[in-house]
């Protein structure tokens, strides 16, 4: 019988009725036994090392530690102290004195480590067949590949072995096999995880992701370990990690055109993402936008087949040029690539990139978020047996170009194939909107009514929607072209602003259409009780750096002062001077600056 799905929640509700840490443990290696698939683990923690970890956590507290007693496993080409890390390569294997920063900042939040994953070697792969180790079952039809490079930390999930895992995603290894296995796969923004104690694949690409049961869990992971590492070159001193929000009003979601649509000529995996796109278009209350995928699948196709194949190379060169036959024989021919290519290339390629980067910045200007499939179609331990190279190169379809245009990707479970077999949905937007992502995916998620993983366990419940900022915010109101989908809602969203709700003024207040413009703009005006209207506005959450930049470019007759809120709550909002109004147009009637343009057209 499946086994129930042991999300963050409901162990931490069972440990504050009284159950133990070490029963957990105990219960995770009966498991891992029952399982029985010598595909997952490379190395497994001793089961009294674990237990004797669960025993010396400090007393039971949620707050403090917030993933107190919960188990993990890590792919093992992350460091985690006095375990081996060979990349699914023994000849390369070492023993490190020191965890991952990840995983460090992961055990002092008060989880378990129970073991290392199998992989496709050196993190070259989307199967999940490239090791010299038993491939692990996909865990829900061992006839299909489970999916890579990440196959042991996302099947360990799918089987509620443990509550969540830690892969890497270069390419899509942090994508892909969640999909294949019934999981949510977080690929955070790069540079938000420090990749300190990981072994490169691409450093300049390389992320560490997570892969949970829910996004709740999933996002929850992440922003424990999102932190800026003055030890790591290409961590990234970001604001604060972002928690999931409401949707913003509005939401745009693009979707590939009929040229972009990839399935392989698979009906199933196509009806199932076109179920997923009404489960989508009833969320945000409209309907998706087509856009051309060109600009897209030409940054994929330079990964493998551009001047990035040779960073490859020099992640591992030494070990490479001395021992090249201790590499298995596929993942050696891919990275040897990089032996006919110059540094002439390598600028080409940037050159490329450059200019394809240009053209999908104009995408992000009608949409923003883009909704692909994980992937074209699930493909068998026989298709690889029969050509290892090209289906690995058609699960990459719509997850190789993320990371050379440094986006943000949750793949998201959702509607299954007519036979049963897991589909899924990766929702991509520009760095740092990893929170909407997350809000959106645990909304389709929810929608799916399908379980976690492999596992009986329910979906949870969608969020609520309502949000409030969290410590190191500042709640904004705002009222007119800063709202979601309007002219100067990019002011906020490239602060890395996040959408918190949608509330009314209280009614003792008046709205201007001021002169002047494009945009045209309106003033907020306080005015005594009973002489005004209740204004609709949007409340978002800015870092403090963020709203200091922002308030850099208010122009007069405009100002930032306190806005009062009939929910109860008073965030900073705009406000207009009364000289500013004179000549303007009184438009309170209309309650809101959405209805008074609306009237316009």
């Amino acid at each position: 019988m499946p086994f129930e799905f042991p999300t963050v929640a409901s162990l931490h509700a069972d440990y504050a009725r009284g159950t133990s840490a070490e029963a957990v443990v105990a219960e995770v290696y009966r498991r891992i036994a029952t399982v029985n698939d010598p595909g997952i683990f490379i190395t497994l923690v001793e089961p009294a090392t674990a237990v004797a970890a669960a025993r010396g956590l400090p007393r039971f507290d949620a707050k403090a530690y917030p993933l107190w007693g919960v188990p993990f496993a890590v792919k093992d080409n992350i460091d985690a102290a006095g375990m081996p890390t060979s990349a699914a390569c023994p000849a390369f294997a070492y023993t490190p004195d020191k965890s991952a920063f990840s995983v460090q900042k992961l055990l002092d939040a008060g989880a378990i480590l129970i073991g290392k994953t199998n992989l496709d070697q050196f993190a070259t792969g989307l199967v999940g067949v490239r090791t010299p180790y038993p491939i692990p079952r996909n865990a829900i039809d061992p006839r299909y590949v489970p999916g890579g490079s990440s196959s042991g930390s996302a099947v360990a999930v799918a089987h509620g072995l443990v509550t969540f895992a830690l892969g890497t995603d270069t390419a899509g290894s942090g994508r892909v096999p969640a999909a294949l296995n019934n999981i949510v796969g977080l690929k955070p923004s790069l540079g938000s995880v420090s990749t300190s104690g990981v072994v490169p694949a691409c450093r300049t690409l390389d992320t560490v992701s997570v892969f949970a049961g829910s996004v709740e869990d999933a996002d929850r992971v992440f922003r424990i370990m999102a932190a800026f590492d003055p030890q790591d070159a290409f961590s990234k001193a970001s604001p604060i990690p972002l928690a999931p929000g409401a949707l913003p009003p509005g939401l745009r979601i693009g979707v590939p055109d009929a040229a972009g649509r990839q399935f392989g000529g698979d009906a199933l995996s196509e009806g199932a993402f076109d179920a997923a796109l009404r489960d989508l278009a009833g969320i945000v209350a409209a309907k998706p936008i087509a856009v051309d995928m060109t600009p897209f699948f030409d940054v994929a196709n330079l990964l493998y087949n551009g001047p990035w194949v040779a960073e490859r190379y020099q992640a591992i060169r030494a070990f490479i040029e001395k021992t090249p036959e201790a590499l298995h024989p596929t993942t050696r021919k891919i990275i040897c690539g990089a032996n006919g290519m110059s540094a002439a290339d390598a600028f080409g390629g940037l050159y490329r990139l450059a200019d394809l980067r240009r053209a999908a910045e104009a995408i992000w200007r009608q949409i923003d978020v883009l909704a692909v499939p994980t992937y074209p179609r699930p493909r068998t331990l026989a298709d690889l047996e029969a050509d290892p190279v090209s289906p690995n190169s058609e699960l990459g379809a719509y997850t190789n170009f993320v990371n050379l245009l440094d986006l943000c990707a949750l793949a998201a479970p959702s509607r299954f194939r007519g036979d049963g077999f897991p589909s899924g949905v990766t929702l991509i937007a520009p760095r740092g909107r990893d929170g909407l992502v997350a809000a959106l995916g645990a909304r389709l998620h929810a929608t799916a009514g399908i379980p976690l993983g492999a596992t009986q366990t329910p979906t949870p419940a969608a969020p609520s929607g309502i949000a409030t900022a969290v410590p190191g915010e500042i709640e904004l109101a705002v009222v007119g072209a800063h709202l979601s989908g309007m002219a100067l809602n990019h002011e906020l969203t490239s602060r890395d602003a996040r959408f918190l709700r949608t509330a009314m003024t209280t009614p003792d207040y008046k709205l201007f259409a001021l002169a002047g413009g494009p945009p045209q703009r309106p003033g907020l005006l306080r005015v005594a009780a009973g002489a005004g209207f209740a204004i609709a506005t949007e409340v978002w959450a800015l870092s403090p750096d963020g709203l200091g930049s922002f308030l850099a470019g208010v122009p007069a007759p405009l100002g930032i002062g306190t806005t009062r809120l009939a929910d109860g709550t008073t965030p900073k909002g705009f406000i207009v001077e009364a000289e500013g109004c004179i000549g303007a147009r009184d438009i309170s009637e209309f309650g809101g600056w959405r209805k008074f343009i609306a009237s316009l057209a």
